[in-house]
């Protein structure tokens, strides 16, 4: 089967490289009237549970598990125009904003710390003098006449993410719907401003997941593809496969299980359903707002983050997609997710998802208390909690 380049369409499909543990995206949804995009990245950050009712007739609830992921805004940096070739599309004219982050600019880095960090600086001129001005016109016009694909090119904002990596992940989203000189106008528009993950997807709404799986190093077969165990009293090992082919052909067949790398595989999962697009914390009249995980039937005052974080995570404080059912890949791996390829019609597929309770009990052990303040006027307070509202003592008697 033929691997379709990052958001290339089926008759432009390119053989191409992917970087390993990258998680590209091939194939685009069915465009609309309008252009925008239709991919988003995140974090895995870990699975609290939800309660929602299950049927109209018996009014009962239901439990699932679902996974957070956390998705600051990207940041549209570029515009890139392909035109279509006897052999696939072709890349005409790129165009980069004036101005790009030091973490976009520190993957074009191997070590940013010792480089003169001078990537894009003669780039950016083009948009202050008069001559930079007057050619950047004529290339967007050109995109507009010669060009039949139109794609964006994002960065991530690690900088909101409690990670140690720097270097922002750099990725291409084509834009669908509409004409092309809509599209091109709609991304030179927003150059260098940011795309919320509100903005591609909407609630209740059934999209794909792109990520690479946890990895498990160098496996035999029993475990990589779960063949049948020898009896017992077999000779050199039992965890093996009898038979590896006939005398001829004199080669080992590609069907044939082996032993090898398990894990750490690009996969697509389709079909999963977003229970909630939560905004992350903010400003509202001079006060931080934390309740991103109250519902119309449990309305306490609680933010997604479980009581002592997410483990091996940490706290979720931007916007984030609350996904039905697990996902790829381990915590903190990116994740792509993108708008789904098909058209749904079911009942299950089009249900509007009304959650009743989000459990934000500690996912260290067993939980047992929703919030800090839930934990504190039940436990009593800690040597921490006297210790701050003890009164200052001066130092002069």
């Amino acid at each position: 089967m033929v691997r379709e380049a990052a958001g290339k369409p089926k008759e432009a499909a390119e053989l191409g490289a992917r970087a390993p543990g990258s998680a590209e995206h091939w194939g685009s949804p069915r465009a609309g009237r309008t252009p925008g995009p239709y991919l988003s990245r995140g974090s895995r950050a870990g699975p609290p549970g939800g309660r929602r009712p299950s049927s109209k007739i018996s009014k009962r609830e239901e439990v699932e598990a679902v996974t957070v992921v956390e998705t600051p805004p990207l940041v549209v940096v570029g515009v890139v125009g392909y035109v279509a070739t006897p052999r696939g599309l072709r890349s005409f004219k790129t165009i980069f904003a004036e101005h790009l982050s030091d973490e976009c600019r520190r993957r074009f880095y191997r070590d940013w710390h010792k480089s003169k960090k001078k990537a894009f600086t003669k780039a950016s001129k083009r948009w202050r003098d008069t001559h930079g001005k007057k050619q950047l016109q004529k290339d967007f016009a050109a995109m507009k006449k010669y060009c039949r694909v139109i794609r964006v090119i994002v960065h991530t904002q690690m900088k909101l993410l409690p990670f140690r990596q720097k270097k922002a992940h750099i990725m291409e989203i084509q834009l669908n719907g509409g004409t092309v000189a809509e599209k091109v106008a709609w991304a030179q528009a927003r150059l260098e401003k940011q795309v919320p993950v509100h903005s591609v997807f909407s609630q209740s709404e059934v999209i794909d997941v792109i990520a690479v799986t946890k990895g498990r190093g160098v496996k035999g077969v029993t475990s990589r593809w779960h063949t049948k165990k020898l009896p017992r009293k077999t000779h050199k090992g039992l965890r093996k496969v009898a038979c590896i082919g006939a005398w001829h052909p004199a080669r080992v067949g590609c069907s044939i299980a082996r032993a090898g790398q398990k894990g750490y595989h690009h996969r697509t999962e389709l079909n999963k359903k977003i229970y909630r697009i939560g905004r992350g914390l903010h400003m509202e009249d001079g006060k931080l707002v934390k309740n991103n995980a109250s519902t119309s039937y449990d309305v306490t005052d609680k933010s997604i983050t479980p009581l002592g974080g997410f483990p091996h995570y940490g706290e979720v404080n931007n916007d984030f997609v609350m996904l039905k059912g697990c996902i790829a890949g381990t915590k903190k791996r990116v994740i792509t997710l993108r708008k789904s390829l098909l058209v749904h019609h079911s009942r299950r597929a089009l249900e509007n998802i009304e959650l009743k309770f989000i459990d934000t009990t500690s996912k260290f052990g067993h939980g047992r208390f929703q919030t800090a303040q839930e934990k504190r006027a039940f436990m009593g307070p800690q040597k921490k909690h006297l210790e701050k509202e003890k009164p200052e003592t001066s130092g002069d008697l």
